[in-house]
């Protein structure tokens, strides 16, 4: 088991560094700017790292579909019909061997400035977490970076076949791509792709709709759908064995981590097959995987994965709880459903996907999700995730380009977040800094407090079934020992945190009277506990109190 919680920062990269503010809507990368890997100082990194954080998730790093001309370099222009937004889609990967120029401050040492970033990233005590899109990649995939004898994806494949097991795609023989779209968009040719390939999320005809991941190609793993999602594993097929070479590329380049987009879209047979070999070479090496079907989530782990995302159960049920749409009694369910792999679930309260918490989409004020932050990051021993941005209340709130004004940062337009450039002007708002220095001090104790990295959890809602808006648990590690009540409602809330006997024969606790210091709140109470009576504590409006008992 860790010694020390880990902690995720997810960091967008382009935008991250970014502090050109002219935010024109569908602006180029001459007009908005961009963030380069060269913007993470060892400064930069070491404040990441004292907030707190254990891992970097750096976002969009690997090359991907983009408008902007590149081709000086020796770099593939991509058709604009098949790329979303200026800056295009990070899971759109157009090289998985290649990293991003739009990073890069001298194009042709890209891949030699990541990895300065990641030696710096570790000089600075983190880790390195990349993304692995396994999935699906762009439409006009073409890799001009792999290593000598690898050949590129499609290359042997036969077209004529829709299925095939050795093909690395999918294919609808005799049948052109005519998506529901302008094939030009903009230049004197067309898009052309004849036999079209199927599409990334599973759509298997030649025209893809509006909503579906038209940018993108679906990678073969043996899996026929044509025939009902039939396996076919035996002779190993070419994309395991290519995409297996990738993760070892990567691997070597010092990473620690990879984040595999939609892991659940790739048979969990490839996952066994791959991480064994990555793992017997790189063993400290760990997989975290978006995998939304809480019924396959077991199977996942099996396969390889470290953490996998607890989208569907924890994060739905604190959107709700902090929208006052549900009871934190249904925290209790929630873990309870998947508490023999509780150290495999991530948690989290915003990522690239997700609403900005203080988007008018969601709750209007970062300050509101402050309870389901010490709730997220204290109750287990399990990782947790925040996106940057978040730790100052970044709303999420502007219309970027082809990102429309949807409570997310754009993941596929040049921009700049306007948090993150108040934050390194030191121009915060006195809110913003507020929220800054709660996170950073919830953090700290989440990676600091033996009581939350190794201890023991107790939930208390089972003898406190009175309270629908107030969450209350124990932790306990040798002599380190919490007593966390988190407040969801508006205003100050008295409660009586009744503890029953069960909790002092389950974590060692002694009756007796202790010294209480309010971790978040710098004050010291005295307070007694006995079996099955309870203690009184008096938390304000959308905050929590974390008593150490000394």
């Amino acid at each position: 088991m860790a010694s020390h919680k880990t902690i995720i920062y997810q960091i967008f990269t382009r935008l991250y560094g970014n502090r050109n503010q002219t935010c024109k809507q569908n602006g180029t990368i001459e007009e908005n700017g961009c963030g380069k890997m060269n913007d993470f100082t060892p400064t930069v990194l070491k404040n990441i790292s004292q907030m707190g954080v254990s891992h970097i998730w750096y976002t969009g790093v690997i090359r991907h579909a983009t408008t902007t001309d590149y081709s000086t370099y020796g770099i593939p222009c991509q058709h604009p019909a098949v790329v979303k937004g200026r800056a295009g889609s990070p899971y759109a990967i157009t090289d998985y061997y290649d990293i991003d120029p739009d990073l890069a401050v001298d194009v042709n040492r890209r891949m030699e400035e990541f990895e300065q970033l990641v030696e710096r990233t570790h000089k600075a005590g983190m880790k390195v977490i990349i993304d692995f899109v396994p999935n699906h990649v762009a439409r006009q995939y073409q890799s001009v970076c792999k290593p000598r004898g690898v050949k590129d994806l499609g290359e042997d494949d036969n077209p004529q076949n829709g299925f095939d097991p050795q093909n690395n795609f999918y294919y609808c023989p005799g049948q052109r791509f005519t998506p529901y779209f302008d094939l030009y968009h903009g230049e004197t040719e067309p898009y052309i792709e004849e036999p079209a390939k199927a599409t990334g999320n599973d759509c298997f005809h030649n025209a893809p709709g509006q909503n579906d991941w038209y940018e993108t190609v679906k990678l073969n793993y043996g899996v026929d759908y044509y025939a009902g999602r039939v396996g076919h594993f035996d002779p190993i097929p070419d994309t395991w064995k290519k995409m297996t070479q990738i993760l070892m590329f990567w691997a070597d380049k010092g990473i620690d981590g990879f984040r595999c987009d939609m892991a659940e879209m790739v048979p969990a047979d490839f996952w066994a097959w791959a991480t064994k070999q990555v793992k017997a070479k790189f063993p400290e090496l760990v997989f975290i995987g978006e995998v939304y079907n809480p019924n396959e989530y077991r199977h996942y782990v099996a396969s390889g994965f470290d953490y996998l995302y607890d989208k569907v159960g924890m994060y739905d049920t604190m959107f709700q709880i902090i929208r006052h749409q549900q009871s934190t009694q249904a925290i209790t369910g929630n873990w309870q459903q998947t508490d023999d792999i509780r150290e495999h679930m991530l948690y989290f309260l915003e990522n690239h996907d997700e609403l900005r918490i203080a988007s008018d989409f969601f709750a209007a004020d970062g300050r509101k999700a402050i309870p389901a932050l010490v709730v997220n990051a204290l109750m287990q021993q399990n990782p947790f995730m925040l996106y940057a941005g978040q730790e100052y209340g970044e709303h999420g709130m502007d219309h970027e380009g082809f990102s429309g004004h949807d409570g997310r940062t754009t993941i596929f337009d040049y921009w700049a977040v306007g948090t993150l450039c108040r934050a390194s002007r030191k121009t915060l708002t006195d809110e913003e800094r507020q929220l800054y220095d709660l996170y950073k001090k919830v953090l700290n104790i989440a990676r600091k407090e033996k009581a939350v990295s190794e201890g023991l959890f107790y939930d208390l809602m089972y003898v406190n079934q009175q309270y629908h808006r107030q969450y209350m648990f124990l932790r306990k590690a040798k002599t380190s020992q919490l007593l966390v009540v988190a407040n969801f409602d508006d205003t100050t809330a008295k409660v009586e945190v009744c503890i029953p006997a069960h909790a002092f024969e389950f974590l060692g606790l002694r009756e007796k009277t202790y010294t209480a210091n309010d971790l978040l709140g710098n004050t010291t109470s005295v307070v007694e506990l006995k079996a099955d009576q309870t203690v009184p504590v008096e938390i304000a409006g959308r905050s929590a109190v974390i008593l150490k008992l000394k």
